[in-house]
């Protein structure tokens, strides 16, 4: 489905990240849609390094984008050479930024502002320099602690977050400069659909639960889980978003979720009623009781009036289309 009258056949596009959930996706939309564009897919592919939580410091996996047919480089954002030549051998009309360090659980204080903040800014000063939009993935978690989830009212609570505000607050400062480009950030909720599965522990819970009911287990919930009330997105509306972001004029920080509260209890509902299988359900106590949201909804005004943006998939709707590849990656992944 094509989201924009916009034609981007001919054009040189930069994605970053695109090895990874999001940048995939896009990756896949532009050489479906618009075989004629020329795609530069850049990313940090997964090594064997570590984060001191254990985690990995890349997701990026080449199976998301099995079947890519554009240009696929190997490379850091920190990395400024790596930057310098992107910037030398390419002329970009559009730069979708969504590399970061993603996992909220990084304890690197300096690695996650070095690659979040900083190289954002070296980036965006490659758009200007190109006449190229920039689009970028901000966050939810931006809001952290906040009761209110609009933009101006952040009080992130992690490292993570507070790099994502800092990102946000270049974006001001630039765009009181009269630049020729647009610059977009875009305020992801909590995002689920194909091509999430290489995240690992950091991987949507429709997916974590969907595996575990296929594997015979009952999934767990924290006790008083149908009141846990999150903003879940489908990718799909998330790509929708992004390429929406493209049009010119349209500068600006933009929340990107439905407007609409569901619980991780309707997930495993709708997931057990989809995959036909009943396991029930099981409760355990919420650790995290103190620092844990119980209660995050996009307020999208702004992005339905600016950008046009009007989300397709309602939870039912979206856990339905997934669920083919969740039941196609327990065979082949999780087995």
């Amino acid at each position: 489905m094509k989201y924009s009258e916009y034609d981007f056949n001919n054009k040189t596009i930069l994605i970053t990240g695109a090895a990874g959930f999001i940048g995939s996706n896009l990756a896949f939309y532009f050489q479906e849609n618009y075989p004629d564009a020329t795609v530069v897919a850049f990313d940090m592919f997964r090594s064997g390094e570590t984060f001191s939580n254990g985690n990995l410091k890349s997701f990026g996996h080449f199976k998301n984008l099995l079947g890519f047919n554009g240009v696929v480089i190997s490379g850091d954002i920190t990395d400024k050479k790596a930057l310098k030549e992107l910037e030398h051998n390419y002329k970009f009309d559009f730069i979708f930024h969504q590399a970061a360090i993603s996992d909220t659980t990084v304890q690197e204080q300096d690695l996650m502002m070095k690659t979040n903040v900083n190289a954002y800014e070296d980036l965006l000063k490659i758009a200007i320099n190109h006449g190229a939009n920039m689009i970028y993935a901000s966050s939810a978690a931006t809001y952290g602690d906040s009761d209110r989830f609009e933009v101006g009212f952040e009080q992130p609570n992690n490292a993570y977050g507070f790099s994502k505000v800092m990102m946000d607050n270049i974006t001001y400062e630039y765009l009181k400069k009269d630049l020729d480009i647009s610059i977009v950030g875009l305020k992801y909720f909590n995002v689920y659909g194909p091509r999430e599965f290489f995240k690992n522990k950091t991987s949507s819970m429709v997916v974590q639960f969907g595996h575990q009911v296929l594997k015979g287990l009952t999934p767990k919930l924290f006790e008083g889980s149908d009141k846990i009330l999150r903003d879940f997105i489908y990718i799909e509306d998330i790509i929708q978003a992004n390429i929406l972001g493209c049009s010119p004029k349209k500068s600006g920080i933009y929340n990107v979720g439905t407007g609409k509260a569901r619980s991780f209890e309707d997930i495993v509902n709708i997931l057990q009623k989809e995959l036909d299988i009943d396991n029930g359900k099981e409760y355990i106590p919420n650790p995290f009781v103190g620092s844990y949201q119980f209660f995050t909804q996009a307020n999208i005004e702004t992005t339905e009036e600016n950008l046009g943006y009007e989300p397709k998939y309602s939870m039912e709707e979206g856990i339905k289309k997934y669920i083919p590849e969740i039941k196609r990656l327990f065979e082949q992944e999780v087995k």
